[in-house]
């Protein structure tokens, strides 16, 4: 008999040193009390300083996941996260119209913290015309909205066109994540819901590298809240919550740009009514 504890799918790549990837996703997702399960679409080998390589793996073994999944577990709502390339993001948009697995979070993963490319750039295209139009929230940083719009953003004024335009491309919902822009004291994200309401998110800018995952953790918590039958608002309002407690309340992991605490909402939470 079908359990009905919330369960959320985690689409992505392996981050060998658990920061990011699917080991975020994964760390998030439990925090949030929601079952996770995974589908690797590649494997990397990194750590805090770097990507020092990554494989993808081959369709037979990604639709084999798909198929497993969709046989046994009640996924309410599920992520993307590393996809690679142009021919992989298209087996996971033929799997997901193949099978209903929820709210789709994306996060077009493209660039990783430490500079290296994730995505090829015949992919972003892919993702444009056929993976975004089946999203209900994408979470683009700056750099990633520029190439999904191709415009230059620097104020918030160009973070509302872009979210705008990436809109247009077919999302319900879409967050632009301020983090790369310069500011001394907040980072701002630019939120445009489905409805055409729009507000921002700010926090306090926290003086710190260890900053490792913070999209995939983001992109994890709104799926999580999603999975739980939370509203998108909601959803969207307690990742940025989550992922400012992780930062805040950090711990010294590596030798360059460290992983969050992932547990910190335990003793940050109470505050944050997360």
């Amino acid at each position: 008999m079908m359990t009905d504890f919330p369960q959320a799918l985690s689409i992505a790549g392996s981050d060998s040193s658990g920061g990011a990837g699917m080991q975020a996703d994964l760390k998030t997702m439990q925090e949030r009390h929601v079952y996770a399960a995974t589908v690797l679409v590649a494997i990397t080998a990194q750590n805090t300083l770097g990507v020092q390589d990554s494989v993808p793996l081959p369709a037979k073994i990604i639709n084999e996941q798909f198929t497993s999944i969709a046989d046994d577990l009640a996924i309410k709502a599920c992520k993307t996260g590393m996809l690679a390339d142009s021919e992989h993001v298209s087996i996971v948009v033929e799997n997901l119209k193949k099978y209903d697995f929820g709210p789709l979070i994306v996060d077009p993963v493209m660039v990783a913290k430490g500079g290296a490319t994730l995505l090829t750039e015949d992919a972003v295209i892919t993702i444009k015309e056929n993976l975004i139009p089946l999203a209900t929230v994408v979470t683009p940083n700056i750099p990633e909205a520029e190439v999904l719009t191709d415009l230059t953003i620097n104020s918030k004024e160009d973070m509302i066109m872009a979210g705008q335009k990436i809109k247009a491309l077919g999302a319900k919902n879409v967050i632009i994540k301020g983090g790369h822009q310069a500011s001394a004291d907040t980072a701002s994200d630019f939120v445009l819901l489905e409805n055409g309401h729009s507000f921002w998110l700010s926090s306090k800018r926290i003086d710190t590298i260890r900053t490792h995952g913070t999209g995939d953790t983001l992109s994890a918590c709104i799926a999580a809240e999603l999975a739980k039958g939370v509203d998108v608002e909601t959803a969207i309002i307690t990742a940025k919550k989550y992922v400012e407690a992780t930062i805040t309340d950090g711990i010294i992991v590596g030798h360059g740009h460290g992983p969050l605490n992932h547990w910190a909402y335990r003793k940050v939470a109470k505050n944050a009514k997360l």
